[in-house]
C-alpha cells in the first residue's frame, strides 16, 4: 500500500487541502459552533475559537503520521465550509472509512457529494485502497443521500448502534461502501 498523504484536491468549485491554524476563526464560525451540524458528530459544539485552534493543531500534527484530513474550501469565496477525513484504515484489507462534516448553512448545494467523490477517487486510484466505507445515523438521512450520489451503495444497517449525545435516543448506523472496481 502506498504511504498515504493529504494531497490538495481541486474541482471547479472546491479546494480540499490541509488544515492551517489560520483557518480557526472560519472553522469556528462556519461549523464548529453550529448546533445543527454538531448534533450529528461525536464531538460537542466548541465553546470558543481557542478550542477550535487546539483541535486544528492536533490535526496538523497528524499529517506527520500520514493522516488524511482535508478542509473543504469554496474557491469563489475563499471560505472554509467543512471537512472530510479518513477516520479508520484497515491496511490488511486495503479499506478506509471516511467521515465528513459541513456547516448547516452550506447544506443542500452538493458540496459534500462533490468533495466525497474527489476523495473516493483519490484514495481508490492513487493510494492503493480497494474499498471505501462511510456511515451515517438513521437520524441524518441527508448524509446517506450524499453517499449514494457519490456512487456508494448501502451495505448494512446496524440496529440501534448509535446514541444521541444530547437526547439519549438510539439510532441505527447505516454503512455504505464503494469498491475500486465500481469507479
Amino acid at each position: 500500500m502506498n504511504k498515504p498523504i493529504t494531497k490538495t484536491l481541486e474541482s471547479d468549485r472546491l479546494i480540499l487541502r490541509k488544515f492551517k491554524v489560520e483557518d480557526a476563526q472560519q472553522i469556528y464560525d462556519n461549523w464548529a459552533s453550529d448546533d445543527e451540524c454538531c448534533k450529528f458528530l461525536s464531538w460537542d459544539v466548541h465553546k470558543d475559537v481557542k478550542e477550535t485552534k487546539s483541535l486544528i493543531k492536533s490535526w496538523i500534527r497528524g499529517y506527520k503520521k500520514g493522516c488524511f484530513n482535508w478542509i473543504v474550501e469554496l474557491k469563489e469565496m475563499n471560505q472554509v465550509i467543512g471537512s472530510i477525513s479518513v477516520i479508520t484504515i484497515r491496511e490488511k484489507h486495503y479499506t478506509a472509512e471516511l467521515g465528513y462534516c459541513y456547516g448547516s448553512k452550506f447544506w443542500g448545494n452538493g458540496y459534500a457529494t462533490e468533495a466525497l467523490r474527489m476523495v473516493i477517487e483519490y484514495l481508490l486510484t492513487e493510494c492503493d485502497f480497494y474499498l471505501i466505507e462511510a456511515r451515517h445515523i438513521s437520524g441524518n438521512p441527508a448524509s446517506g443521500r450524499v453517499m449514494e450520489k457519490a456512487g456508494m451503495h448501502k451495505d448494512a444497517v446496524l440496529r440501534e448502534r448509535s446514541v444521541n449525545k444530547y437526547t439519549g435516543e438510539r439510532n441505527d448506523s447505516i454503512i455504505y461502501s464503494i469498491a475500486k472496481t465500481e469507479l
